[in-house]
Protein backbone atom coordinates (compact mmCIF):
# COMPACT_ATOMS: atom_id res chain seq x y z
CA UNK A 1 0.00 0.00 0.00
CA UNK A 2 3.01 2.46 0.84
CA UNK A 3 4.57 1.99 -1.93
CA UNK A 4 1.59 2.38 -4.15
CA UNK A 5 0.80 6.08 -2.31
CA UNK A 6 4.92 6.66 -2.94
CA UNK A 7 5.13 6.00 -6.54
CA UNK A 8 1.64 8.07 -6.96
CA UNK A 9 3.11 11.03 -5.23
CA UNK A 10 5.93 10.78 -7.32
CA UNK A 11 3.56 10.63 -10.57
CA UNK A 12 2.40 13.59 -9.27
CA UNK A 13 5.32 15.70 -8.69
CA UNK A 14 6.55 14.28 -11.75
CA UNK A 15 3.80 15.98 -13.47
CA UNK A 16 3.40 19.28 -11.85
CA UNK A 17 7.33 19.93 -12.44
CA UNK A 18 6.49 18.83 -16.30
CA UNK A 19 3.24 21.75 -16.41
CA UNK A 20 5.27 24.29 -14.31
CA UNK A 21 8.56 23.70 -16.31
CA UNK A 22 6.62 23.81 -19.36
CA UNK A 23 5.43 27.32 -18.37
CA UNK A 24 8.40 28.75 -17.64
CA UNK A 25 10.61 27.23 -20.58
CA UNK A 26 7.96 28.68 -23.15
CA UNK A 27 7.63 32.44 -21.29
CA UNK A 28 11.03 31.87 -21.40
CA UNK A 29 11.90 30.80 -24.99
CA UNK A 30 9.26 33.54 -26.50
CA UNK A 31 11.60 36.81 -24.58
CA UNK A 32 14.62 34.79 -25.82
CA UNK A 33 12.90 35.08 -29.54
CA UNK A 34 11.93 38.71 -29.04
CA UNK A 35 15.26 40.06 -27.99
CA UNK A 36 16.43 38.28 -31.47
CA UNK A 37 13.51 40.12 -33.26
CA UNK A 38 11.94 37.23 -34.19
CA UNK A 39 7.98 38.05 -35.35
CA UNK A 40 5.47 38.02 -33.35
CA UNK A 41 3.45 35.24 -36.20
CA UNK A 42 6.53 32.72 -35.50
CA UNK A 43 6.70 32.82 -31.64
CA UNK A 44 2.70 32.95 -31.87
CA UNK A 45 3.15 29.38 -33.95
CA UNK A 46 5.50 27.46 -32.58
CA UNK A 47 6.55 27.98 -28.93
CA UNK A 48 3.20 29.15 -28.10
CA UNK A 49 1.24 26.68 -30.18
CA UNK A 50 4.03 24.42 -28.22
CA UNK A 51 3.35 25.11 -25.13
CA UNK A 52 0.15 23.31 -24.12
CA UNK A 53 0.84 20.39 -25.65
CA UNK A 54 4.83 20.64 -24.03
CA UNK A 55 3.88 17.73 -21.30
CA UNK A 56 2.78 14.90 -24.03
CA UNK A 57 5.79 15.60 -25.68
CA UNK A 58 8.23 15.25 -23.16
CA UNK A 59 6.56 12.31 -21.72
CA UNK A 60 6.07 10.44 -25.58
CA UNK A 61 10.01 11.20 -26.19
CA UNK A 62 11.13 9.99 -22.90
CA UNK A 63 8.62 7.02 -23.34
CA UNK A 64 10.27 6.58 -26.16
CA UNK A 65 13.83 6.69 -25.27
CA UNK A 66 12.85 4.14 -22.52
CA UNK A 67 11.25 1.18 -24.62
CA UNK A 68 7.86 2.10 -23.24
CA UNK A 69 5.98 3.23 -26.75
CA UNK A 70 2.88 2.30 -25.02
CA UNK A 71 2.28 4.92 -22.79
CA UNK A 72 3.11 7.58 -25.46
CA UNK A 73 0.23 6.31 -27.30
CA UNK A 74 -1.84 5.82 -24.38
CA UNK A 75 -1.14 9.75 -23.54
CA UNK A 76 -1.56 11.17 -26.48
CA UNK A 77 -4.86 9.71 -27.31
CA UNK A 78 -6.22 9.94 -23.91
CA UNK A 79 -5.47 13.47 -23.72
CA UNK A 80 -7.11 14.37 -27.08
CA UNK A 81 -10.33 12.37 -25.26
CA UNK A 82 -9.94 14.10 -22.39
CA UNK A 83 -8.98 17.84 -24.21
CA UNK A 84 -12.16 17.34 -26.63
CA UNK A 85 -14.99 15.25 -24.33
CA UNK A 86 -14.36 16.27 -21.12
CA UNK A 87 -12.88 19.97 -21.33
CA UNK A 88 -14.84 21.20 -23.84
CA UNK A 89 -18.18 19.28 -21.98
CA UNK A 90 -17.26 20.47 -18.37
CA UNK A 91 -16.87 24.11 -19.35
CA UNK A 92 -19.91 24.45 -21.85
CA UNK A 93 -22.05 22.70 -18.63
CA UNK A 94 -20.39 25.65 -16.59
CA UNK A 95 -20.83 28.43 -19.62
CA UNK A 96 -22.86 27.56 -22.82
CA UNK A 97 -19.97 27.83 -25.70
CA UNK A 98 -21.06 29.66 -29.14
CA UNK A 99 -19.12 28.77 -31.64
CA UNK A 100 -18.71 29.91 -35.31
CA UNK A 101 -17.82 26.65 -37.34
CA UNK A 102 -16.38 28.18 -40.32
CA UNK A 103 -13.85 30.12 -38.25
CA UNK A 104 -12.40 26.61 -37.08
CA UNK A 105 -13.77 24.44 -39.95
CA UNK A 106 -9.93 23.93 -41.44
CA UNK A 107 -8.16 23.18 -38.45
CA UNK A 108 -11.13 20.90 -37.01
CA UNK A 109 -10.90 18.65 -40.29
CA UNK A 110 -7.36 18.64 -39.33
CA UNK A 111 -7.34 17.67 -36.33
CA UNK A 112 -9.63 14.57 -37.34
CA UNK A 113 -7.72 12.85 -39.70
CA UNK A 114 -4.86 12.66 -37.23
CA UNK A 115 -6.98 10.07 -35.54
CA UNK A 116 -8.28 8.43 -38.84
CA UNK A 117 -5.04 7.91 -40.39
CA UNK A 118 -3.50 6.33 -37.10
CA UNK A 119 -6.43 4.14 -37.18
CA UNK A 120 -5.90 2.85 -40.58
CA UNK A 121 -2.14 2.16 -39.95
CA UNK A 122 -3.03 0.31 -36.83
CA UNK A 123 -5.16 -1.64 -38.81
CA UNK A 124 -2.54 -1.78 -41.50
CA UNK A 125 -0.10 -2.96 -39.76
CA UNK A 126 0.40 -5.96 -37.51
CA UNK A 127 1.96 -5.23 -34.23
CA UNK A 128 3.94 -1.69 -34.44
CA UNK A 129 3.84 1.49 -36.25
CA UNK A 130 7.45 1.32 -38.24
CA UNK A 131 9.20 4.42 -37.90
CA UNK A 132 8.39 5.56 -41.95
CA UNK A 133 5.08 6.15 -40.13
CA UNK A 134 5.88 8.55 -37.65
CA UNK A 135 8.19 10.25 -40.09
CA UNK A 136 4.76 10.04 -42.19
CA UNK A 137 2.82 12.34 -39.32
CA UNK A 138 5.69 14.66 -38.89
CA UNK A 139 5.86 15.48 -42.69
CA UNK A 140 2.03 16.54 -41.99
CA UNK A 141 2.68 18.44 -39.33
CA UNK A 142 5.25 20.46 -41.16
CA UNK A 143 3.40 21.13 -44.32
CA UNK A 144 0.45 22.17 -41.76
CA UNK A 145 2.31 24.19 -40.01
CA UNK A 146 3.59 25.86 -43.30
CA UNK A 147 0.29 26.51 -45.02
CA UNK A 148 -0.59 28.54 -41.68
CA UNK A 149 2.71 30.43 -41.86
CA UNK A 150 2.17 31.47 -45.14
CA UNK A 151 -1.72 32.18 -45.04
CA UNK A 152 -0.65 34.04 -42.05
CA UNK A 153 1.96 36.45 -43.43
CA UNK A 154 -0.53 37.22 -46.50
CA UNK A 155 -2.88 38.23 -44.58
CA UNK A 156 -0.71 40.41 -42.44
CA UNK A 157 0.79 41.93 -45.45
CA UNK A 158 -3.00 42.50 -46.83
CA UNK A 159 -3.55 44.51 -42.91
CA UNK A 160 -1.88 47.29 -42.27
CA UNK A 161 -3.41 48.10 -39.68
CA UNK A 162 -2.13 44.65 -37.98
CA UNK A 163 0.55 45.43 -35.41
CA UNK A 164 3.39 42.92 -35.90
CA UNK A 165 5.42 43.41 -32.24
CA UNK A 166 4.52 42.69 -28.60
CA UNK A 167 3.79 45.83 -26.29
CA UNK A 168 4.82 44.40 -23.08
CA UNK A 169 8.65 44.87 -22.05
CA UNK A 170 10.96 42.91 -23.20
CA UNK A 171 13.31 41.08 -20.53
CA UNK A 172 16.89 40.82 -20.61
CA UNK A 173 18.02 38.42 -23.03
CA UNK A 174 20.55 36.74 -19.44
CA UNK A 175 17.44 36.52 -17.26
CA UNK A 176 15.41 34.56 -20.34
CA UNK A 177 18.34 32.33 -20.89
CA UNK A 178 18.61 31.43 -17.04
CA UNK A 179 14.64 30.97 -17.02
CA UNK A 180 14.51 28.92 -20.47
CA UNK A 181 17.29 26.85 -18.86
CA UNK A 182 15.37 26.15 -15.11
CA UNK A 183 12.03 25.38 -17.33
CA UNK A 184 14.23 22.74 -18.84
CA UNK A 185 15.92 21.33 -16.08
CA UNK A 186 12.04 21.12 -14.56
CA UNK A 187 10.98 19.39 -17.70
CA UNK A 188 13.68 16.65 -17.90
CA UNK A 189 13.09 15.70 -14.06
CA UNK A 190 9.55 15.81 -14.24
CA UNK A 191 9.39 13.72 -17.53
CA UNK A 192 11.95 11.19 -15.56
CA UNK A 193 9.20 10.71 -12.65
CA UNK A 194 6.59 10.72 -14.70
CA UNK A 195 7.38 8.11 -17.04
CA UNK A 196 9.24 5.61 -13.98
CA UNK A 197 6.26 6.05 -11.52
CA UNK A 198 3.33 5.65 -14.43
CA UNK A 199 5.40 2.56 -15.54
CA UNK A 200 5.94 1.50 -11.39
CA UNK A 201 1.73 2.28 -11.34
CA UNK A 202 1.14 -0.38 -13.52
CA UNK A 203 3.45 -2.61 -12.85
CA UNK A 204 1.82 -2.34 -8.84
CA UNK A 205 -1.83 -2.22 -9.79
CA UNK A 206 -1.44 -4.70 -13.32
CA UNK A 207 -2.81 -2.44 -15.72
CA UNK A 208 -1.16 -1.71 -18.78
CA UNK A 209 1.19 1.04 -19.99
CA UNK A 210 -1.31 2.58 -22.01
CA UNK A 211 -4.14 2.26 -19.52
CA UNK A 212 -2.03 4.20 -16.78
CA UNK A 213 -1.14 6.81 -19.92
CA UNK A 214 -4.73 7.29 -21.28
CA UNK A 215 -6.04 7.92 -17.48
CA UNK A 216 -3.96 9.28 -14.63
CA UNK A 217 -0.84 10.69 -17.13
CA UNK A 218 -3.23 12.15 -19.39
CA UNK A 219 -5.06 14.24 -17.16
CA UNK A 220 -1.73 15.33 -15.84
CA UNK A 221 -0.36 16.74 -18.76
CA UNK A 222 -3.77 17.98 -20.08
CA UNK A 223 -3.99 20.63 -17.02
CA UNK A 224 -2.67 23.14 -19.06
CA UNK A 225 -5.42 22.72 -21.47
CA UNK A 226 -7.99 22.54 -18.81
CA UNK A 227 -7.11 25.83 -17.54
CA UNK A 228 -6.95 28.01 -20.73
CA UNK A 229 -9.96 26.65 -21.74
CA UNK A 230 -12.15 27.16 -18.78
CA UNK A 231 -11.02 30.77 -18.24
CA UNK A 232 -11.82 31.82 -22.01
CA UNK A 233 -15.13 30.07 -22.00
CA UNK A 234 -15.72 32.50 -18.63
CA UNK A 235 -14.70 35.08 -20.46
CA UNK A 236 -17.35 34.51 -23.59
CA UNK A 237 -14.08 33.50 -25.86
CA UNK A 238 -15.68 30.34 -26.96
CA UNK A 239 -13.88 30.00 -30.18
CA UNK A 240 -10.10 30.49 -28.43
CA UNK A 241 -10.95 28.28 -26.15
CA UNK A 242 -12.12 25.84 -29.11
CA UNK A 243 -8.70 26.63 -31.25
CA UNK A 244 -6.86 25.96 -28.40
CA UNK A 245 -8.31 22.37 -28.07
CA UNK A 246 -7.81 21.56 -31.70
CA UNK A 247 -4.46 22.84 -32.10
CA UNK A 248 -3.46 20.93 -28.92
CA UNK A 249 -4.84 17.68 -30.80
CA UNK A 250 -3.27 18.20 -34.04
CA UNK A 251 0.28 18.97 -32.21
CA UNK A 252 -0.64 16.20 -30.11
CA UNK A 253 -1.18 12.86 -32.85
CA UNK A 254 1.00 14.41 -35.80
CA UNK A 255 4.12 15.81 -33.81
CA UNK A 256 4.28 14.53 -30.63
CA UNK A 257 3.42 10.52 -32.09
CA UNK A 258 5.01 11.83 -34.96
CA UNK A 259 8.27 12.06 -32.98
CA UNK A 260 7.87 9.40 -31.16
CA UNK A 261 7.53 7.27 -33.78
CA UNK A 262 10.55 7.91 -35.43
CA UNK A 263 12.66 7.77 -32.66
CA UNK A 264 10.78 4.22 -31.56
CA UNK A 265 8.15 2.16 -33.22
CA UNK A 266 4.56 2.81 -31.79
CA UNK A 267 3.40 -0.86 -30.97
CA UNK A 268 -0.25 -1.34 -31.33
CA UNK A 269 -2.41 -2.62 -28.81
CA UNK A 270 -5.89 -3.83 -28.91
CA UNK A 271 -7.24 -1.59 -26.83
CA UNK A 272 -5.83 1.62 -28.50
CA UNK A 273 -8.41 1.02 -31.79
CA UNK A 274 -11.15 1.37 -29.61
CA UNK A 275 -9.68 3.92 -27.73
CA UNK A 276 -9.37 5.89 -31.28
CA UNK A 277 -12.81 5.13 -32.11
CA UNK A 278 -14.11 6.60 -29.03
CA UNK A 279 -12.42 9.77 -29.96
CA UNK A 280 -13.52 9.79 -33.82
CA UNK A 281 -17.19 9.56 -31.90
CA UNK A 282 -16.60 12.24 -29.31
CA UNK A 283 -15.34 14.56 -32.15
CA UNK A 284 -18.34 14.18 -34.61
CA UNK A 285 -20.40 14.33 -32.18
CA UNK A 286 -19.10 17.80 -30.67
CA UNK A 287 -19.52 18.54 -34.68
CA UNK A 288 -23.27 17.28 -34.34
CA UNK A 289 -24.03 19.65 -31.31
CA UNK A 290 -22.24 22.74 -32.94
CA UNK A 291 -24.29 22.29 -36.16
CA UNK A 292 -27.33 22.03 -34.09
CA UNK A 293 -27.91 24.85 -32.64
CA UNK A 294 -24.52 26.67 -33.52
CA UNK A 295 -23.66 26.60 -29.80
CA UNK A 296 -22.75 24.05 -27.03
CA UNK A 297 -25.55 24.10 -24.46
CA UNK A 298 -25.33 23.05 -20.94
CA UNK A 299 -27.22 19.95 -21.47
CA UNK A 300 -25.03 19.04 -24.32
CA UNK A 301 -21.70 19.77 -22.34
CA UNK A 302 -22.71 17.73 -19.44
CA UNK A 303 -23.79 14.89 -22.16
CA UNK A 304 -19.97 15.40 -23.20
CA UNK A 305 -18.79 14.78 -19.58
CA UNK A 306 -20.91 11.34 -18.71
CA UNK A 307 -19.71 10.06 -22.00
CA UNK A 308 -16.00 10.96 -21.17
CA UNK A 309 -16.22 9.61 -17.16
CA UNK A 310 -18.25 6.11 -18.98
CA UNK A 311 -15.84 5.70 -20.99
CA UNK A 312 -13.05 6.22 -18.33
CA UNK A 313 -15.29 3.82 -16.01
CA UNK A 314 -14.90 1.18 -18.87
CA UNK A 315 -11.16 1.39 -19.08
CA UNK A 316 -9.71 1.09 -15.88
CA UNK A 317 -12.56 -1.87 -14.71
CA UNK A 318 -12.19 -3.96 -18.10
CA UNK A 319 -9.32 -3.19 -19.54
Amino acid sequence: MMNIVLTCFWLVVGLALLVKGSDVFVEASSGIARNFKVPNLIIGLTIMAFGTSAPEAFIGVRAALDGTSALAMGNVIGSDIFNLIFIIGFAAAVTPMKINFKAIARDYWVAISGPILLLIMMLFFDDVIPRIGGAFFLLLFSGYVWIIIRKTLKNRKEDPHVEEEFTEEIKPLKRNILFALLGLGFIILGGELAVHHAVGIAGLLGMSTRVVGLTIVATGTSLPELIIVFMASKRGESELAIGNIIGSSIFNIMFVLGLSGVIAPLPIESGLILDLIFLLSGSFIFLLFVHTKKRITRIEGLVMVLMYLAYLSYVIWWS
